[in-house]
């Protein structure tokens, strides 16, 4: 009896040690696979930076740095051509900023509202809409902005046009605002149950909670929300190329036309000639848009991985 018992638990155990060394073996080939793809990523990206630098960068053999980069006037295909990005980098900006000053408020407040104060079947058509609009692709808002939004401006405004910065700025506002209340939303829903239990407890009505306690603790996730937005934003192409004028000049208000860097690589990359200094400027603008969305995204991911280190 003894040695049935035994030589089950051998089996027992030997049948344990082969399931064990699978799982290792299976653990072992999902890492390193793992390893690999996240290695392959970032390969990929040094790949994208080392031909935009080898490219961009010549353009510095025919134009000066203090040219390309505080010149006022870009006309690549005039009888003499000048590659002054500050025209587009301030149209970029400007087109941000608007759209920012737009969603940001929105945006967080909507997330507020459907986070703490909706009724659950409100909740649920709220997110399929902002669903949605994350759906609607960029040409369609184009089209919209052409046909609906450039004249509303240009009436409202009293202008001679209506595709101004400011019609660039209202489309690309309800590009970033899904992004903006999605991620923000997920902040405040993350918050412990407690924060909001001992605001009520202590005697605090619902909107103070939700303005002094709850806000305060989902701030680093709201930040996030607001940069990432920013990111979007700034690399919207198809949209503001079709509403906002493509003047390149420098905005002084947002009620003019105004050029952003996408808008300028998408139009003028088709009828360049390789090799030549336009064809380098156009890269060396995408130098510079890929550094400023790089800077938004890293300040977005400390700005979260801040947020998790408090929340734990």
């Amino acid at each position: 009896m003894k040695e049935a018992v035994g030589k089950v638990e051998r089996v027992e155990h030997s049948k344990n040690i082969k399931k064990g060394i699978k799982n290792r073996v299976g653990e072992f080939l999902i890492e390193n696979l793992i390893f690999v793809l996240g290695i392959t990523s970032v390969l990929i990206i040094a790949l994208i930076f080392m031909f935009l630098l080898r490219t961009g960068l010549r353009v510095f053999l025919d134009v000066s740095p203090k040219e390309f980069f505080l010149g006022k006037y870009w006309f690549p295909v005039s009888k003499n051509p000048q590659y002054g990005i500050l025209p587009i980098v301030a149209g970029s900006l400007m087109v941000t900023l608007g759209a920012i000053l737009i969603s940001v408020p929105i945006g967080v407040g909507s997330a507020i509202f459907i986070s703490e104060v909706a009724p659950p079947k409100t909740k649920t058509a709220l997110k399929v809409i902002i669903e949605f609009l994350s759906a609607i692709p960029s040409v369609v808002l184009g089209f919209l902005g052409i046909v609906v939004l450039s004249n509303w401006v240009r009436i409202s405004f009293s202008l001679t046009s209506g595709f101004t910065v400011l019609t660039g700025s209202i489309l690309v506002s309800l590009m970033a605002m899904p992004t903006i209340i999605s991620i923000s939303d997920d902040a405040i829903r993350s918050l412990p149950e407690e924060y909001k239990e001992a605001s009520l407890a202590l005697g605090a009505t619902k909107w103070e909670t939700i303005r002094y306690v709850l806000i305060p603790a989902a701030s680093s996730g709201i930040i996030a929300a607001v940069m990432l937005g920013i990111g979007r934003a700034i690399g919207e192409t198809m949209t503001v190329m079709m509403v906002t004028g493509n003047a390149a000049q420098i905005p002084n208000s947002f009620l003019v036309s105004g050029r952003t860097m996408t808008a300028t690589i998408a139009a003028e990359m088709g009828d360049t000639v390789r090799g030549g200094t336009h064809y380098h400027a156009l890269f060396a603008v995408g130098i510079v848009l890929l550094s400023m969305t790089t800077v938004i995204n890293l300040i977005a991911d400390f700005v979260l991985s801040r947020a998790k280190r408090e929340a734990r």
